[in-house]
């Protein structure tokens, strides 16, 4: 099916795909114009392995406008599971999981009727996302199981690696009652958002055992289902839906945001619901026929269709909504095209509170693909054309402070290359000056980051330049530099954006591409974080955070001009966020030093105390008075206050 083909095809307005119960009735509507013939399939189970198995029941559902298949039944047939018999012209049968389903059985291979106030966590009404002020915001990126999974979390066991690790609010270390882990941990480490790694349904775990294997999650399979292995009970659809919305009330109640981590690009194979409902409409093509393949990791959704458009938006809407996200983190979301991306911005927006939510992806692929009608693909050279609260992460800031990802050995700016200096002096503005050939509009669009789930961690890539074999060592050269790769970001204008654990020195021991497990790899080492080198290193990076929310204009959050940068010798960088380079009670100064060797720089006029000296950071001053001139530690970032 060519781009003309699949613009011939009806529209559907109506917002009601699905199956939406009522009190007194369910109705069900599939989007299916190709389709000849299509009959609802309802069953007592996910699977026929299950106590009870039986079929309930077949219908014939009657063509509408819009190439929409609907079908009216009596009664509310939340706990229902179903799935969609299509027959096509040509004699093909297709038997399909609805993909508007809003729940699942084992392994998502039924569809659930839910009635979402069914489906509720006590309390869940009074949920509310919490209001973070713009230059206050920071994201801490984790996966489910990653989070709670290790048997030292004090999280108990049935938790473990579940929605529900993040509930209790007091675990400790093994219980001691004196080392917070989890959530307990999380609310007093300064970051304002979670990103979690994806928690729609996904293809490569199986559900139905206990030990049924450990995946990212980069596999989409049901969009809008929570997927099934963090449920407590993955057989009884409406428990995973239960506890996921538990878990973002969690968060919530601790102050938190929640990102969710949303893979639109690609489906996990060529025969997906969606592509088996429409045959031909919902996957890119080359002109030979072919399935486009930009992710490098399964078949491009043609986002620039007019009805995969709608699809994606909505099922952002559907998780806004249903489950309060506070924001959206697209995987490569090059390969969506730029109007997809605007007409998401405007739906979040339309909400109440919506403007707050945030909207942020990779501005990459992997691969070639074949965008069609004109379409631009959502990457850095089409900021002029996105929205200004669409956010991209920036590779060059990641890659000027600690070295290229894709080269192990290579160095950056705090381990051994100083002269990418250069780089960093345009990572502290954001990048607005456009020296890399891509002007954000604001401040805010940029993700600064170093390390997050995809490549090494951030100890793990300073260990491989250091040529550092042991990664459970608390090595100092490495420990300076963690201490300064985060001192940079977290000073730059911009999002700051993080790994979990990259605070505490988190190593997956040397391995850069960890998405199928084990779990024993990549779970959080809570006896790590608390190891005490490790523990001064997550102090210092809550005090940075704590640094940065006192003091907004280093987030660049409020539209302010670009940082004044001083005038230093060598590859050392000073600069100050009010911008005029006068010494006003309460501005900051703020000095990097990348050399090996204690450096002297000149300060503005004024009388000077630190807030951090490399090593120490919070927001009260301390040591001595500095005025003309200061020594700056070896591998550091020093933030100083006007007295």
């Amino acid at each position: 099916m060519n781009w003309h083909q699949a613009c011939e095809l009806p529209y559907y307005h109506g917002s009601d795909l699905g199956a939406n119960p009522t009190a007194e009735e369910t109705t069900f509507k599939l989007w299916a114009p190709t389709a000849c013939g299509v009959v609802v399939c309802l069953y007592a189970t996910g699977t026929d392995a299950e106590p009870g198995a039986k079929e309930l029941g077949v219908h014939e559902m009657r063509r509408g406008d819009g190439g929409v298949w609907a079908i009216v039944l009596p009664g509310n047939l939340h706990g229902t599971y179903y799935i969609y018999r299509i027959y096509f012209p040509d004699g093909r049968v297709h038997e399909v999981v609805d993909p508007y389903a809003r729940s699942a059985g084992a392994n998502g291979t039924r569809g659930m009727v839910v009635d979402l106030t069914q489906a509720a966590p006590d309390g869940w009404e009074q949920d509310r996302r919490p209001d973070i002020p713009a230059h206050a915001r920071s994201v801490w990126e984790v996966h489910v199981a990653d989070f709670s999974a290790d048997g030292h979390s004090g999280v108990r066991p049935e938790w473990r690696g579940k929605f529900m690790g993040f509930t209790p609010d007091d675990t400790t270390l093994d219980n001691d009652g004196e080392h917070p882990t989890c959530l307990n941990y999380l609310k007093n480490l300064g970051i304002s958002h979670v990103q979690l790694q994806p928690i729609y349904d996904y293809a490569t775990v199986d559900e139905s055992r206990p030990d049924g294997g450990y995946n990212w999650g980069y596999d989409p399979q049901n969009y809008n289902v929570p997927e099934g292995s963090f449920a407590t009970d993955p057989f009884h659809g409406e428990v995973r839906v239960k506890e996921c919305r538990a878990m973002v009330a969690a968060l919530h109640r601790a102050g938190l945001g929640v990102v969710m981590d949303v893979v639109y690009n690609h489906t996990y194979h060529g025969e997906s619901n969606l592509e088996r409902t429409v045959p031909g409409y919902w996957n890119r093509r080359w002109p030979n026929g072919m399935m486009t393949n930009g992710s490098g990791c399964g078949c491009d959704l043609a986002s620039e269709r007019p009805m995969v458009r709608k699809y994606v938006v909505e099922s952002v809407l559907y998780w806004a909504t249903a489950y309060h996200i506070d924001g959206f983190r697209f995987d490569l979301m090059a390969l969506e095209d730029v109007d997809t991306m605007n007409a998401i911005r405007a739906a979040l927006d339309s909400l109440p509170g919506g403007e707050s939510i945030l909207l942020y992806g990779e501005p990459w692929m992997g691969g070639g693909t074949n965008l069609e009608g004109g379409a631009r693909p959502a990457d850095k050279r089409a900021l002029d054309a996105l929205h200004e609260r669409i956010g991209f992460f920036c590779d060059d800031t990641r890659d000027c402070i600690k070295g290229n990802v894709f080269d192990a050995a290579n160095a950056g700016y705090v381990n051994g290359a100083p002269q990418h200096g250069y780089d960093v002096l345009h990572s502290i503005s954001a990048w607005r000056s456009g020296a890399h050939g891509f002007r954000p509009k604001r401040a805010g669009q940029v993700v600064q980051y170093v390390s997050a789930h995809d490549n090494y961690t951030l100890w793990d890539k300073l260990a491989a330049v250091g040529r550092r074999g042991d990664y459970d060592c608390p090595d100092a050269d490495l420990l300076a530099q963690n201490r300064m790769t985060a001192g940079i970001y977290l000073t730059c204008q911009g999002l700051p954006f993080m790994q979990a654990g990259e605070e505490w020195g988190r190593t997956k021991y040397g391995d850069h591409n960890s998405y199928k497990g084990p779990l024993a790899t990549n779970r959080l080492d809570w006896t790590r974080a608390h190891r005490p080198e490790f523990a001064a290193l997550t102090a210092f990076y809550r005090g940075m955070l704590a640094i940065r929310r006192a003091y907004p204009r280093l987030s660049g959050a409020a539209g302010e001009p670009e940082p004044f940068i001083l005038a230093l010798p060598g590859w050392l960088i000073g600069f100050v966020p009010e911008n005029d380079g006068t010494a006003t009670a309460g501005q900051l100064a703020v000095y990097y030093n990348p050399e090996r060797t204690r450096q002297w720089a000149s300060l503005p006029a004024g009388t000077w105390r630190k807030v951090s000296d490399g090593v120490h950071a919070g927001v009260t001053p301390f040591g001595p008075c500095f005025r003309d001139a200061l020594e700056l530690a070896p591998t550091s970032v020093t933030v100083l206050v006007a007295e």
